[in-house]
């Protein structure tokens, strides 16, 4: 099986440990990836906090923003200590905090720079180092550019790599339209994958359904799942079965997830973590569902206070059970 067939990407604010448990709750497989963490919040932050996961997550894999070999490859190591099943370079990233600490999409034009830290990185750990970019930048969007960085990566030691089917247009657009705006261009993934057959080369941009999953996965090794899998998470409920082929019997209904996610919560509530916290990950759960709007409404009006816990949770399945009687 290969280890990155699906995985789901690391999304800013959106893909903390919290999220992550609840991915685990539909999909045993997938290759699930932490928020960016810059390599210098791992050197002066809280690194314990940083790294925290849970058990079930793996696989797993820490992505890192940086630029400096040394600082990279320390936290790479710091990565790897703690656990961590692969480490992921942030060379795709368009906003602006990102390209003011020159790390993210900017580094697609330094790819000595990147080759750089795959190598310290590869000093330092065993695990896999693997690079996530897009298919350019601005005005350097040519195949040409785009194989100029992977064989500069290659050389340095990366045979992996994570590729948004977008390119970043770092003038003009935030980061939010730069997930949508750029053309799509899954078919220069696809050269690149026939031009590469050693990589494994996985596609992210655009991707929905298991159909469109498995049609992708006909031309490259692996898909990645963005904000598919975090505003529609009923859409993993059957990857396993669909994607992995796996004979999963008993999967988890809704109902069956959201029960088993706040008993996730209560234990984290007794540690301090607040609801809001870990339940505005599941405001999206029953969307397109029979009593999904009421679902949303009362998380959305309740999880926010004082003290609130995880009773409120079970208030708002009784609203969506009833709405389906």
């Amino acid at each position: 099986m290969h280890t990155h067939k699906l995985c789901i990407a690391p999304m800013m604010e959106w893909t903390d440990l919290h999220y992550r448990y609840l991915v685990r709750l539909m999909t045993k497989q997938a290759r699930l990836y932490t928020e960016m963490i810059s390599c210098d919040a791992l050197a002066h932050g809280d690194r314990k906090r940083f790294l925290a996961y849970n058990t079930c997550e793996h696989p797993l894999a820490l992505q890192l923003g940086g630029s400096d070999p040394a600082a990279m490859a320390q936290a790479a190591y710091w990565g790897a200590q703690a656990g961590y099943d692969e480490i992921n370079i942030n060379a795709g990233c368009p906003s602006e905090r990102v390209q003011s600490g020159r790390f993210g999409v900017c580094l697609m034009r330094e790819p000595g720079r990147v080759a750089g830290c795959i190598a310290a990185m590869k000093d330092k750990v065993t695990i896999p180092v693997t690079v996530k970019c897009r298919i350019g930048v601005d005005h350097d969007d040519s195949y040409g550019f785009l194989t100029e960085f992977i064989g500069t990566a290659q050389a340095a030691g990366c045979d992996t790599f994570i590729i948004h089917a977008r390119k970043a247009c770092l003038r003009g657009l935030n980061p939010q339209q730069n997930r949508k705006i750029p053309a799509l261009n899954h078919a220069r993934v696809y050269q690149l994958k026939n031009d590469y057959p050693e990589l494994d080369i996985v596609i992210n941009g655009g991707i929905q359904t298991a159909a469109q999953i498995n049609s992708h996965l006909k031309h490259v090794d692996g898909v990645m799942l963005g904000r598919q899998a975090y505003q529609h998470p009923q859409c993993l409920i059957n990857v396993d079965q669909d994607i992995f082929k796996e004979n999963t019997e008993n999967l988890n209904t809704l109902d069956d997830i959201t029960l088993k996610y706040a008993h996730y919560m209560q234990q984290k509530l007794k540690l301090g973590v607040p609801l809001k916290t870990m339940a505005k990950h599941i405001l999206n759960l029953y969307r397109a569902v029979p009593g999904a709007r009421l679902w949303r409404r009362y998380l959305s009006e309740n999880i926010h206070k004082k003290d609130a816990g995880v009773e409120v949770i079970y208030q708002a399945l009784e609203q969506v059970n009833r709405a389906q009687a």
